[in-house]
């Protein structure tokens, strides 16, 4: 019998308190690896609730890969994810002919130059779908930043403290961190918080998931590091020489995986035996159709933890605007810096967003939109499954598909004459050796969506 207790006085929800004790039964070190746990029948009688309860918290458990089932067994502590088949053939090429980190000067990586096709309706994995019937509360929020008084002078270096506010609720309610308002930063952007805070940690080169996000890599290049490539499916074990190692844990950028729990506490033990800083970029994490979103890897440790959020999924990239929790002592030098250097968002854009935060707009658009991909996802497997196999659990806004290189440039070239420019994976490698597209379905109609499906499979189709 599991060591649980169930409050039904409490607000939280029966099976959000069972998932929560086995977490920490887990990280505790109660649970390890390879322990059973009772099956939901039994654990329901012990326990005195439905087997619903016991069901919906081992499939949130199994969502953020804390447990694994055992056909015919039962359901276990995890003992680590495992590769899709393409992608475990493809790495283990890459590790037989590749260093497994960047030396000497670092490779760029290769980046095709833009279209210059403006009529091109481009299927990113960052674009958002906000639905035109929200677009009256967007407004409302400008007309009141332009009734508004601004600040005499510069403002709070932390960021408009009614902002951070509501951004201190929001993070507690959405994403199981407790923070205090003046413990977030408010930035313009992941991208521009990665930036500050590459520029207040020790010297030393920054392990980033390869593939993995552009943006990131780029930025800790301009910030005069080194780029340490990593495989975006293995665990991290090690970062001697490194001061950070950036992850997208809750949904892997581009390949989609939900960092299983043994690897989430393998990097953090990493990270304390280094004394190097976790920046954990938490893009799109609330978009999950089947269960709820995954906790952030900053809950369970906020001392060693750098969490990175951002509005650019579910309010606008356009708006420019994220938010930063960094350990205390990084924070302080943060906010050092940014007394002397101004660099915090627009206040107008700051205004807004309380006002979007306060008015429920935000909370409006997340729902639709997580509605909206809930249909579009199994749509975009059903027509691509036949042709291409799926990298990692469908969730966000966008799905990748591992294929032979000549496939997915046929599918690229296809979807440009109907009108689209289709991501492929490559452009996210540096020393990995996978191919596939990255379809990207939230800054798309329904009609474009289908259009694009049919050329892209049209393409794979042929030989």
């Amino acid at each position: 019998m599991l060591p649980v207790r169930l409050d039904r006085t409490r607000a939280e929800p029966l099976p959000a308190q069972l998932a929560g004790t086995v977490r920490e039964l887990v990280t505790g070190g109660t649970l390890t690896a390879g322990d059973r746990l009772p099956s939901s029948r039994a654990l329901a009688a012990d326990l005195g609730v439905a087997r619903a309860v016991i069901e919906q918290a081992y499939d949130q458990l199994l969502a953020e890969a804390w447990v694994e089932t055992r056909r015919g067994s039962g359901t276990f502590v995890a003992s680590g994810g495992a590769l899709p088949p393409a992608a475990r053939a493809a790495q283990a090429h890459a590790s037989a002919h590749t260093p497994a980190h960047a030396s000497a000067p670092p490779t760029r990586p290769r980046i095709r130059p833009a279209t210059r096709e403006p009529q091109l309706i481009r299927l990113d994995s960052g674009t958002p779908w906000i639905d035109p019937r929200h677009l009256a509360g967007w407004r409302r929020a400008w007309r009141e930043v332009s009734a508004a008084v601004p600040p005499r002078g510069y403002p709070d270096p932390r960021g408009l403290p009614d902002l951070r506010e509501a951004l201190a609720e929001r993070l507690a309610r959405t994403r199981g961190i407790a923070v205090q308002p003046d413990e977030i930063l408010v930035t313009a952007g992941s991208t521009d918080g990665l930036r500050q805070l590459l520029g207040a940690l020790r010297p030393g080169d920054v392990l980033v998931e390869d593939p993995g996000y552009r943006a990131a890599a780029e930025s800790v290049r301009s910030a005069g590091r080194g780029v340490v490539d990593h495989p975006a499916l293995e665990p991290v074990t090690g970062l001697a020489g490194c001061a950070a190692a950036y992850v997208t844990p809750a949904h892997q950028h581009p390949l989609g995986r939900v960092m299983p729990a043994a690897d989430r506490l393998a990097l953090l033990a990493a990270a304390r035996e280094a004394d190097a800083v976790v920046v954990e970029d938490d893009y799109d994490s609330e978009f999950r159709y089947d269960v709820a979103p995954v906790p952030a890897l900053a809950a369970l440790d906020r001392s060693r933890v750098a969490y990175l959020g951002t509005a650019s999924k579910s309010v606008s990239p356009s708006l420019r605007l994220g938010w930063l929790v960094a350990p205390p002592e990084v924070h302080e030098r943060l906010v050092r810096r940014r007394t002397v250097t101004h660099d915090t968002p627009p206040w107008p854009t700051q205004r807004a967003m309380l006002t979007l935060l306060r008015d429920g707009w935000a909370d409006k658009v997340m729902r639709t939109a997580r509605r909206v991909y809930a249909d579009r996802a199994p749509r975009v497997a059903a027509a691509m499954a036949p042709h291409a196999e799926l990298a990692g659990p469908l969730a966000g806004m966008y799905s990748t598909w591992l294929t032979d290189p000549a496939s997915a440039e046929r599918a690229r070239a296809a979807g440009r004459g109907a009108g689209f420019d289709v991501p492929i994976l490559a452009d996210y490698c540096r020393s990995a050796r996978l191919t596939g597209l990255v379809l990207g379905f939230g800054g798309v109609t329904d009609a474009e969506l289908d259009r694009a499906l049919d050329a892209i499979v049209d393409g794979l189709a042929r030989r």
